[in-house]
């Protein structure tokens, strides 16, 4: 199927394109539902490997002498304190503490931070926190990014380089800033969005076409797979991993979206803070994780009663390999039905309805011991 009119092309759509029925859009982006069969490249990330186009997200390189600060004003988490090669996930916040994007930070150099996330108005932000001499750029087009996910993404890497990328070389959360992978000048990160060991590389956009035959070439006998947006989408509900626009937007703050953990409040001063200090014992909110004993497609989006009284609602459901097929979602729910157990009555937005039940999240591997492998 052609791409929609009105979306732009990823790096490495001309390796796919042919094979997709269905595209949707990511900030701008026409991006693949499937590339084949879904089930097939769920079962390759959890089992083997999965490739995938990963160079939608903005990426702000914020540039000067007063990159550091300026990073620190906004992000939630230190950025002065942050190890060389290490990243840090975390939120940005407005004014009043309410969320705007959840976000990765890498400081390339004391001049040099590049901040990745999804939301534009991270960028006003950044821009807005600049002082003379510190400029905030948005830079997605220049590069491509590949994800490999799955237990045997490091060996597909490792054949790639003749760097150690060894778990006690390359750890969780680190990056490796001028690696050359498959000759190309790279920098490779190790983070995912699927709760499996994974990592995340960008090249120049002109050599994208060239890393994605090296990697398929190298994960030929490995079961490597391309992978689309239902198998991502499928593995992150699974996680339990948050997305903008579904379980967070305006009107919530970063408590209620399970990261209150990334909040540094010993920091010092950045956007939201003293809102976030005040707001911190009156939240009324939770994300947690739903099994809906309906389809998924009259599970997402429905509303979530407890004895009757409305209480949230579905954000995504799908069906759970993990759970042996069983309709998973995610739900932003009043607090008092964030425990386990709990069981809520889903009404679909045809007025059906069907029983559901709070579980712990995430579903899959709930120590996050498969990332840190």
């Amino acid at each position: 199927m052609a791409i929609p009119e009105g979306l732009s092309t990823t790096p490495f759509a001309p390796r796919y394109a042919d094979h997709v029925e269905e595209w949707i859009d990511v900030y701008g982006n026409a991006v693949p539902l499937a590339i084949g069969d879904p089930a097939e490249e769920y079962e390759a990330i959890r089992t083997a490997v999965g490739a995938s186009e990963y160079s939608m997200l903005y990426k702000w390189h914020v540039e000067g002498e007063e990159a550091v600060a300026t990073v620190d004003a906004v992000f939630s988490r230190s950025v002065k304190g942050l190890g060389a090669g290490r990243i840090a996930y975390g939120v940005v916040v407005d004014d009043d503490g309410m969320m705007l994007d959840d976000v990765t930070v890498a400081v390339l150099a004391p001049d040099h931070v590049v901040v990745t996330g999804g939301n534009p108005a991270t960028q006003q932000s950044l821009a807005a926190h600049a002082p003379a001499g510190t400029t905030v750029t948005e830079r997605r087009d220049e590069s491509a990014v590949l994800t490999l996910q799955g237990p045997r993404s490091r060996d597909v890497l490792q054949r790639l380089t003749h760097v150690d990328v060894s778990n006690a070389a390359f750890p969780y959360y680190t990056f490796l800033h001028d690696a050359l992978i498959a000759g190309i000048p790279a920098q490779v990160s190790r983070l995912g969005f699927t709760a499996e060991l994974g990592y995340e590389i960008q090249v120049p956009r002109e050599r994208a076409l060239e890393l994605w035959d090296a990697v398929f070439e190298a994960g030929a006998d490995l079961g490597i797979r391309a992978f689309g947006a239902i198998a991502l989408l499928t593995c992150r509900t699974e996680a339990g991993m948050i997305m903008g626009e579904l379980e967070y937007d305006h009107t919530v703050t970063p408590f209620e979206c399970r990261m209150g953990w990334a909040l540094d409040f010993d920091k010092g001063p950045f956007q939201g803070r003293d809102a976030l200090l005040a707001k911190k014992d009156s939240v009324t909110g939770r994300v947690v994780s739903v099994v809906v004993d309906a389809a998924p497609e009259a599970a997402e989006g429905a509303r979530l009663e407890l004895d009757g009284r409305d209480i949230g609602h579905v954000t995504m459901a799908l069906p759970s390999p993990a759970l042996d097929g069983a309709t998973l979602g995610l739900a932003r729910v009043h607090r008092d039905a964030v425990k386990s157990g709990t069981a809520l009555t889903a009404v679909a937005a045809d007025g059906s309805k069907a029983d559901a039940t709070v579980r712990p999240t995430p579903v899959y591997d709930p120590e996050r011991a498969r990332v840190r492998a």
